[in-house]
């Protein structure tokens, strides 16, 4: 399910002024059935979804073309690890279908969480850039589809057209973008700001979607939130429980439902710009 929603300052695109960062809530929901085919394994088959993504979509349509002619779909089932940390660099992976856990294995009773993604998210591009290894885990949450463009078809684009090296320096610039806003608020922000600013930047793929839209729905429990914000589960709950009071927020099974955005926006500290 999608929905149209307002940008946070930490993951805002540049070049976007101050009342195109004020779209306004509501106005027309999506859902991606229809678009995602499941039991279509032709990578094309996903362009309109994709093309969700700004990474994607700011592409030339001739690189587009060729990303999605080299890509093969893989399917996971809950729970499955797609790539362990250390593993060999298989290529560039993109979530069509369900959820993927970024992160490292848990150490005691404290999970080691770096981010939920969903589509159409771009990941693994750092050990495409430097050859290395697979820097974290990477797991199925629940069932998922993912995009493989295989690592040597991506070194042959590359050789052929060195521009390829540029957009995927983009990709991973979008994200360092990201994890400075997400370290800055965990030293300036409060324990309520901070959980606001993050289901608001998983919501919209932490800037990565298309401008204005934003997945309704984000795949965390508590516990998994805490870890991404270095919160114990009880703060967590503490805050989600109030959230929830104030109908800004509805909590389900291993996920929250967001409802209000201009309300999180504020107490995330964001507040209209």
């Amino acid at each position: 399910m999608w929905i149209k929603a307002p940008h946070l300052r930490p993951t805002q695109p540049l070049g976007l002024s101050a009342s195109r960062r004020l779209a306004v809530v509501a106005a027309g929901l999506w859902n991606t059935r229809g678009l995602t085919m499941a039991q279509d394994s032709r990578p094309d088959t996903y362009r309109a979804l994709l093309e969700r993504g700004r990474w994607f979509a700011s592409l030339p349509a001739a690189h587009r073309d060729a990303l999605l002619a080299h890509a093969v779909l893989r399917r996971l089932p809950a729970g499955a690890m797609l790539f362990r940390r250390g593993d060999d660099n298989a290529g560039l992976y993109c979530v069509l279908e369900g959820a993927v856990r970024i992160g490292a294995a848990a150490v005691g009773d404290r999970e080691a969480m770096l981010s939920v993604l969903e589509s159409p998210q771009w990941f693994g591009e750092i050990a495409c850039l430097d050859g290395g290894p697979r820097t974290h885990d990477a797991q199925a949450l629940s069932s998922a589809a993912v995009l493989l463009v295989p690592r040597p078809a991506l070194e042959r684009l590359a050789a052929e057209d060195p521009l390829w090296w540029r957009f995927l320096g983009q990709l991973l610039a979008e994200k360092v973008r990201a994890l400075f806003a997400g370290l800055e608020d965990l030293t300036q922000l409060s324990a309520a700001a901070r959980i606001a600013r993050r289901l608001l930047a998983l919501s919209q793929g932490h800037g990565m979607l298309a401008e204005g839209l934003a997945h309704r729905t984000v795949p965390v429990n508590q516990a998994q939130l805490g870890a991404m914000l270095s919160l114990s589960r009880q703060t967590v709950s503490e805050v989600l429980r109030d959230f929830e009071a104030r109908g800004w927020v509805r909590r389900h099974y291993r996920a929250v439902e967001l409802l209000d955005w201009p309300a999180l926006s504020q107490a995330s500290g964001a507040g209209p710009r």
